[in-house]
């Protein structure tokens, strides 16, 4: 079993390469590779030969919004706008002016405000059609979506409790955190730090009929190499935790 940590199989659309990226030279493996998302993909990751890992913001906005596609509160026809705050490190270990600290420090800096790449990843996996903005951050490690949603029909709190937790409540990696009290109320990227955990949450709009998707992850953990080793996991037939089962740098709520 291969897991490919690079974007070269994500896409199952040789014309997808041809656009976004540089075009691809194998696109007849594009058809064997598996996304390497359990929470989306489980029943075809086991057993797989080629798996793809996901895009850090592609991941963190595919959890963030998937419960609302599972549950038919989303159908593909509405308006999703997705803003991302993201860390150094998703710019990989090139560096550059930057990425450095003295540039990097005290920063929210649009970087990708339209046409990112990820965008046709997450469409391909949600059948959305995302716009899509990412912010770089004066943050190390990790990335936070705000997903803003205007559903076609009217939808209550009840509503997305039951598709938040329909998805997720028997998820190992992903923690439901929606509107509680305290501190770390929503999805933080803090208190996932060095982890695979993903933290989701909501909040309604009623008045503007919106829903805001939040999702939180360390990208270089369950957007990277967390991501793979839980994908390999499942298609090796391990206990999906193995090896993750660190609770972080910042550990939040742990005994």
């Amino acid at each position: 079993t291969v897991v490919d940590l690079s974007a070269d199989f994500r896409l199952q659309e040789e014309s997808d390469y041809d656009e976004w990226y540089d075009g691809h030279e194998r696109p007849e493996l594009l058809a064997e590779a598996v996304y390497a998302l359990p929470e989306l993909n489980r029943e075809e990751l086991a057993g797989a030969d080629l798996i793809a890992s996901g895009g850090c913001n592609a991941t963190a906005t595919i959890l963030g919004l998937l419960p609302l596609v599972e549950d038919g509160i989303l159908d593909g026809d509405e308006q999703v706008v997705v803003d991302l705050k993201v860390g150094s490190s998703e710019g990989g270990a090139g560096g550059g002016e930057a990425a450095s600290h003295p540039e990097r420090s005290g920063v929210v800096r649009p970087y990708a405000p339209t046409g990112h790449r990820h965008e046709v990843e997450i469409g391909a996996y949600l059948g959305l059609d995302v716009s899509f903005t990412v912010h770089a951050v004066d943050m190390i490690r990790g990335a936070s979506a705000t997903c803003h949603v205007f559903p076609g029909e009217p939808v209550s709190k009840g509503d997305l409790w039951g598709a938040y937790r329909g998805s997720y409540e028997d998820e190992p990696f992903v923690d439901l955190v929606a509107g509680g009290g305290g501190v770390y109320r929503y999805p933080e990227p803090k208190a996932v730090a060095g982890t695979n955990r993903a933290e989701v949450g909501f909040e309604l709009d009623p008045g503007n009929r919106r829903v805001v998707a939040f999702s939180a992850i360390d990208n270089v953990m369950k957007g990277a190499a967390g991501q793979a080793v839980h994908a390999a996991n499942v298609a090796l037939g391990l206990d999906e935790t193995a090896g993750l089962e660190f609770r972080g740098l910042h550990p939040v709520g742990a005994p």
